[in-house]
């Protein structure tokens, strides 16, 4: 799938590159918004002839690049804090609702047959938790044939928005990680082998039995991975849906905060999923209006016209009140080059 998505752009790219009229925006960042990304381009390229080169490096390399002026736009899944947004001369705002899930590689377990809860999965990747048949996993589930198979954690390798998330979401339900390991895009792991992007760390789980990483839902999909239950900050024991992502995201109230800073993980409400997360997009105030004004036409596109590509994916479409709050910041922000998007 990934590499036809990668194809799907190449080929537009270079038939799009031919004709002479059209525009190659750059961007770079995050892998977790790379599957529907990859949709949104190669439909605007058939849409607009403007074609959409984005390095899926990691959130931390999407930020490097912003900040050394080497591309249009990045994204990154750790929102940046205003002071940083300040300080750099960027723009930063949401562009869809994203949904981190544990998976897995056991032998007989089916997908949403484990549960985890935030204090298990803390000590699974402290490595306090070893085996599979741990007591501390069999205790909450109960009824699930679990086999005295070693348990390998699978991280990110690059400095990882989705690691953010998983991190502060760990952070928050387990005192231990937090004072040992803590958040961050990128941490010093316990232990474990890394892989690199959402892809990396998906390919490392399909590969070593006993294993269990974290990935974006999208890649769940696309690699047909083996994903677990988790236990939310109600109790409730609730699988990955998009009903459970749309009940995280309702509590995201962007009207209260600066530069659209939120997080969203350990959401309350008996339906939320509790590792969810806003992924943002940055650019610079200082780029040539003309391009930034390139960029906002694709992405105001993307919000509006590209919910579909989102949705197949589950990924959460941000409501139209966000949306034009969005629409609103770039006229603060970006005034000439939204005046012309928007046209």
């Amino acid at each position: 799938m990934r590499m036809q998505l990668y194809a799907a752009i190449a080929a537009a790219t270079v038939s799009l590159t031919a004709s002479g009229y059209a525009a190659n925006l750059t961007g770079a960042g995050g892998t977790a918004i790379y599957p529907v990304l990859s949709k949104w381009a190669a439909e605007y390229a058939k849409k607009t002839g403007d074609t959409i080169n984005y390095q899926p490096i990691g959130s931390g390399g999407g930020i490097k690049q912003i900040e050394s002026k080497t591309v249009l736009f990045a994204n990154t899944d750790m929102p940046l804090k205003p002071e940083d947004v300040a300080k750099e001369g960027l723009v930063q705002f949401p562009q869809v609702i994203i949904s981190i899930t544990p998976v897995v590689h056991l032998a007989n377990i089916k997908a949403g047959e484990l549960v985890f809860d935030g204090p298990t999965l803390a000590d699974v990747f402290l490595g306090k938790v070893k085996y599979w048949d741990d007591a501390e996993i069999k205790k909450i589930n109960p009824g699930v044939t679990l086999p005295h198979t070693a348990i390998t954690t699978v991280h990110r390798s690059d400095g990882s928005g989705t690691t953010f998330n998983f991190t502060d979401y760990l952070s928050k339900v387990s005192p231990e990680w937090k004072s040992k390991v803590g958040e961050g895009t990128s941490v010093s792991w316990p232990g474990g082998v890394g892989g690199k992007g959402n892809p990396g760390v998906a390919s490392y789980v399909q590969q070593v039995d006993g294993s269990i990483g974290y990935v974006e839902y999208a890649y769940v999909i696309e690699n047909k991975l083996t994903y677990t239950n988790m236990v939310n900050a109600a109790g409730k024991n609730i699988p990955p849906t998009m009903d459970a992502f749309q009940a995280a995201a309702a509590n995201a109230d962007f009207t209260k905060v600066q530069d659209f800073y939120l997080i969203l993980t350990d959401q309350p409400g008996d339906k939320s999923w509790p590792i969810t997360a806003a992924t943002y997009m940055l650019l610079r105030k200082d780029s040539v209006p003309d391009q930034n004004n390139l960029v906002l036409k694709f992405l105001d596109w993307a919000l509006k016209d590209g919910q579909a590509q989102a949705k197949a994916l589950d990924y959460v479409p941000l409501p139209d009140a966000v949306v034009k709050q969005i629409e609103a910041h770039w006229a603060k922000e970006l005034p000439t080059a939204w005046k012309t998007a928007s046209k």
